[in-house]
């Protein structure tokens, strides 16, 4: 008889198909499918296939990450040849809006990304850019693992996580090769009518005593897209290139070492304004040059135990990004570059009852703007940071996480204006399974946040530094997890406060305080062959104590109100064929304040798929799908302007019949 799993764990685990917006389960084979619920075959139960993710984080238990999203890998596999919005589409806490991937931006919880700590491979990302272009582009096909930590971040999240954080790690050729194989890949090909979007990528991985190699690229090309309402959206055309290197190499005694390099590239005609259609000024489109590259090298020990389990991770991130400006030729194409090296070093002590993480992290990033008139104007911070995180397990039923950082950050200006400012930021979390179904969750923190460095696109050498504050934000959160039987729910509810945060126009600089509240809710239900999971978010966003719009809430977050999404997916007993669907959903939203003019209107999208794993050769599925089924002409609700009567906003595609063809070899 298997060893009963600690209570607290069965609980966390249960849970996590709700809590965590893990994906539906496609690589359970069928004879696993077809066994009864029992612990020793956890793993193995589509039930339970959504927490494979958090199974796979060594922390996916600790109280901190109690109210963390993990995407899972049957939904990474799903938005491999998509985008962001296919990434986080069964998560309805995390929000995407724009329906191009340069102007697509990420919100949790009605919180912009741009005040999470948003690392890939341990590397901390610039987050933020031209304000008409997304700060967050990355390319799901590159993904091994993502998760999303709202609100209260542990201290070793990074510096500045003063909303959470998003972490995301790209894949490694032990994702990609079976145990027997030193050489092996994958190849996948799709094709969406709507847009004659053309998109290819190919994998190819190695492993030969100890050393590792993996080389991926994607190309996805096309036309512009029709909305639901037949009108064709000029600049919309794919025009995506994305690349990966990596090399590593681990000893028998665990000793890792890995160095990867990416990039992603969108280079394109799109509309003036890249976040929406138009504002009604006769603009042409423009070219945007879009490049994001990021470079990384960690160390690490994957068989530590004990008081020595250190880690190291040294890189870069760079984006770079080129505008035309056919309204004001003399300025030619402007420019911006931001560019940010990090690194860190830290410890893990293996207690007894559970373990502390201890380090020092440090980041250099310079932002520069410049076009054919003006040579440079930078902004750049330095920033050194001490911290610890103790996550403990006193009890089968009890966990606790709790943490404190300690930064120095020092400030340079555009004028050479210049200061430092420093600040703890603390956290605490607690999880308690109440019993084998209920567990109760919480946490809170108050981060130092430091003064950002501004969109480049709107730096003014007039800029007066002298009043700006560092920010500081505080989060709570209060949730809960039930299970009965295959039955899952779970709930929180959650404030994020910013105070001083930076709020800058091009005539002068600014602080502002901002805060995003709400709940989500969820809701599972798994048989044998199929899955079916629902959520609901609702968050509002004040700015300087009101309800904001889109504009006045623009880099801290956004007028969302709810958001709902359902999946579901079954698998016939003894067929190659999955069939399932999903329903994306926003209710009307009237509750806009500011200087908005008009509510934001409700809208409900169907889409449905089929997909056929081949049984007669080995490694082939065939995917099929109609997305917006009834032609719905809308725009995502965290799409920049829909409240606005004199913004077209980028509404999304209409009826978009999709092939997906993969091969594993």
């Amino acid at each position: 008889m298997a060893r009963p799993l600690p209570r607290r764990i069965r609980a966390c685990l249960a849970c996590s198909t709700i809590a965590t917006g893990a994906a539906l389960a496609l690589a359970a084979p069928p004879a696993a499918l077809a066994q009864d619920f029992d612990e020793s075959t956890l793993l193995g139960t589509i039930l339970l296939n959504p927490a494979l993710m958090r199974a796979e984080d060594p922390d996916g238990n600790a109280a901190d990450r109690a109210n963390s999203q993990y995407v899972a890998e049957a939904e990474l596999d799903r938005a491999r040849m998509g985008d962001l919005k296919d990434l986080f589409a069964g998560i309805a806490s995390v929000s995407v809006g724009g329906a191009i991937p340069v102007a697509q931006k990420i919100f949790v919880n009605g919180v912009d990304m741009l005040n999470l700590a948003v690392s890939v491979d341990g590397i901390g990302q610039n987050n933020r850019l031209f304000h008409h272009v997304s700060a967050n582009a990355f390319d799901p096909g590159l993904m091994k693992s993502v998760r999303v930590d709202a609100g209260a971040a542990p201290a070793d999240a990074g510096p500045h996580a003063m909303a959470g954080a998003v972490v995301m790690e790209t894949v490694d050729p032990g994702d990609i090769l079976d145990p027997d194989q030193m050489v092996g890949g994958n190849v996948r090909l799709s094709y969406g009518d709507n847009g004659r979007t053309f998109g290819r990528s190919a994998t190819l991985a190695g492993m030969h005593e100890g050393f590792e190699w993996l080389a991926y690229g994607k190309r996805a090309t096309g036309r512009d897209y029709e909305t639901g309402a037949g009108t064709v959206v000029e600049g919309s055309a794919a025009d995506l290139t994305t690349t990966l290197l990596k090399f590593a190499y681990q000893s028998p005694e665990g000793h890792r070492f890995e160095l990867s390099g990416q990039r992603m590239k969108d280079d394109a005609l799109r509309p003036f304004r890249a976040n929406f259609i138009s504002d009604g000024r006769p603009f042409p489109l423009r070219r945007y040059d879009t490049r994001r590259d990021t470079l990384a090298f960690s160390y690490e020990n994957v068989n530590a135990s004990g008081m020595w389990d250190p880690k190291i991770v040294i890189g870069k991130s760079r984006v770079r990004l080129g505008v035309d400006q056919p309204t004001t030729p003399a300025l030619g194409v402007s420019r911006g570059d931001n560019e940010t090296l990090s690194g860190k070093f830290e410890n893990r002590f293996h207690l007894g009852m559970g373990t502390v993480t201890a380090g020092i992290d440090a980041y250099d990033r310079n932002s520069t703007y410049s076009d054919d008139t003006e040579p440079g104007l930078t902004e750049s911070a330095l920033n050194t940071g001490l911290y610890a995180q103790a996550r403990l397990d006193p009890t089968d039923a009890l966990s606790l996480s709790f943490g404190l950082r300690w930064d120095r950050q020092d400030f340079t200006g555009i004028s050479g204006w210049s200061d430092d400012f420093s600040g703890l930021s603390g956290n605490a979390s607690v999880s308690y399974a109440v019993n084998d179904n209920l567990t109760l969750r919480g946490g809170l923190s108050s981060v130092f946040g430091g003064l950002s460095i501004e969109d480049n696109f709107i730096f003014n050498p007039a800029w007066d530094y002298s009043s700006l504050k560092p920010a500081r934000a505080t989060n709570y959160t209060l949730g809960f997890d039930y299970r009965a039987g295959n039955l899952d729910l779970g709930g929180e509810v959650f404030l994020t406060r910013i105070d001083n945060a930076r709020i800058s126009s091009f005539r002068a600089n600014a602080n502002g305080d901002a805060e995003s509240r709400g709940f989500n809710l969820g809701l599972g239900y798994g048989w044998d062959q199929g899955y079916l999971r629902a959520s609901y978010s609702h968050s509002k966003v004040k700015v300087n104590g009101a309800g904001a719009d889109s504009y006045a809430a623009l880099d801290l977050g956004a007028p969302l109100g709810g958001v709902f999404s359902v999946e579901l997916q079954h698998n016939p007993a003894g067929s190659d064929f999955t069939f399932g669907g999903s329903i994306d959903a926003a209710t009307r939203y009237s509750d806009v304040e500011g200087d908005a003019e008009r509510e934001l209107p409700g809208y409900a999208v169907l889409n449905l798929f089929a997909e056929y794993a081949s049984p007669s050769i080995a490694g082939l599925v065939i995917r099929a799908e109609v997305n917006n089924i009834f032609d719905k002409t809308y725009a995502d609700r965290a799409t920049y302007g829909s409240d606005f009567t004199s913004i077209t906003p980028f509404f999304e595609p209409g009826r978009t019949v999709s092939l997906v063809a993969s091969m594993k070899f």
